[in-house]
């Protein structure tokens, strides 16, 4: 059988946890329209009965502003040397800039097998399409053209990516779809929750913190309890919201998501902190996950 570990590499905002959710046929990164969503290495493992695929979604690559984005940079260029095969996911939508082309030969120079994705196709004009394909025909790596959202020409990405892999033995179980534990999904679909409402900086500073995660003795509910970490005073109260009325509304509907998760009831307490420039701290970012120990 086929099987090995694919990196999904991209710039920010490019679509790639989308893609990996759409080609694993379940959610195991949170999404969202704005860059810097995927903090972390997050497995999410695709198993058929001849062949198995292990995507590793990478944090978005960006100008790193604070030592968080460095982290989070550095676990992107890092998974390169750990997979089989390299996927660069770049939203061609309004054609491919000068920049695009510097990050392209740049990973597909690595000593890797190489696949070009080209996403958000959905919304890209045919003869742009047409023209972007042209220009780079005659490389010497794979390109293929995808819709995530509508699911079009995903399953071609897959025979593309097989062609790439090398014969081995499953990596996982059977049934498992991603690396990551439930807790760690929790905290997780309470910051998609905050980058869905919040704009600009504020949800870029938040961490999730899991302060308590237990089911009840009757089996039928979870107690959930998470601190929310900000960085100022202001962002705090904009986060709360006038009589607590945006502190509900995220925490309503990350309940919500969580119940899908969990398929049990769900009784959830949010806390909102301030720890001011946490993302430039060496302890905090490590305590509170992000790191070469996370």
């Amino acid at each position: 059988m086929k099987s090995g570990y694919v990196a999904v590499i991209g710039r920010a905002n490019a679509g790639k946890s989308t893609l990996v959710n759409v080609l694993v046929g379940e959610k195991v990164a949170i999404v969202s329209p704005k860059p810097q969503t995927t903090r972390d290495r997050i497995l999410g493992v695709l198993t058929e009965e001849d062949y198995q695929i292990a995507f590793v979604d990478t944090p978005g690559l960006y100008k790193a502003d604070n030592l968080l984005n460095s982290i989070m940079q550095k676990t992107a260029l890092d998974t390169t040397a750990d997979v089989d095969v390299i996927l660069f996911v770049l939203d061609a939508h309004d054609g491919i800039s000068e920049a695009d082309e510097k990050f392209i030969e740049k990973f597909s120079s690595i000593d890797k097998p190489f696949i070009l994705v080209l996403t958000k196709t959905d919304i890209m004009p045919e003869s742009l399409l047409i023209s972007e394909l042209k220009r780079l025909s005659g490389k010497d790596y794979d390109i293929v053209p995808v819709s995530a959202r509508k699911g079009k020409n995903v399953k071609n990405l897959i025979k593309v990516i097989l062609s790439r892999l090398p014969d081995g033995e499953k990596l996982f179980e059977q049934d498992i779809v991603s690396d990551r534990s439930v807790r760690f999904m929790i905290g997780e679909i309470v910051r998609e929750k905050i980058l869905l409402k919040f704009d600009k900086e504020i949800p870029h500073g938040v961490a999730v913190i899991i302060n308590e995660f237990k089911e009840r003795e009757d089996k039928k509910v979870y107690n959930v309890s998470v601190d929310i970490v900000c960085e100022k005073p202001n962002h705090k109260a904009i986060l709360i919201g006038k009589g607590g009325s945006a502190i509900r509304e995220v925490s309503s509907f990350a309940r919500k998501d969580m119940e899908k998760l969990l398929d049990k009831k769900v009784f959830l307490t949010t806390y909102v902190k301030v720890k001011e420039d946490w993302r430039n701290s060496a302890q905090l970012t490590k305590e509170y996950g992000y790191g070469d120990d996370n």
